[in-house]
């Protein structure tokens, strides 16, 4: 397959180490709807690509990267209060993930309405204990769609 690239820029990624990246893939597919795209390893490391089944045209992927030096070294990035923001459809989602991430002893927000724009929220720390936000009508995708978009476009 010859690879072509986009037709336009596109913001495609965000990288991060992980201590353990068998441990990461895990946790994200329990608390995150992003899956395994691809994994690759080298003489120096492993890594994964996770992203969201079927958003093929406007794709963004978390770039996981296990350096065998610094493995089992945890070197959080998006803490405490930088992180990665997940958008659900519906407010229960929320809830599911924040009890959990208690159960798991992950949570680092309990679930709690925040004042507009920021909506329903909880947040969950990764292995490495980056912070996730798990976020029910927060408006990001609506604003998006509203200023910018097709919104036939997924």
């Amino acid at each position: 397959m010859t690879m072509t690239g986009p037709a336009t820029p596109r913001w495609t990624h965000i990288a991060l180490p992980s201590a353990d990246i068998d441990a990461s893939i895990a946790w994200y597919e329990r608390f995150t709807p992003l899956r395994v795209l691809a994994t690759r390893a080298d003489d120096v490391g492993r890594s994964v690509w996770l992203a969201h089944p079927g958003q093929v045209d406007n794709p963004f992927v978390l770039v996981l990267v296990m350096f065998f030096r610094n493995e089992g070294r945890r070197e959080p990035m998006l803490t405490p209060f930088a992180h990665i923001g997940i958008e659900m459809p519906e407010r229960v989602d929320v809830d599911r993930i924040a009890e959990l991430g208690r159960s798991e002893g992950c949570l680092h927000w309990p679930a709690q309405e925040m004042p507009p724009p920021i909506g329903y929220i909880c947040a969950v720390t990764d292995p490495d204990g980056n912070v996730v936000e798990i976020s029910y009508g927060q408006g990001v995708y609506d604003t998006v769609q509203r200023v910018w978009g097709d919104t036939t476009v997924s």
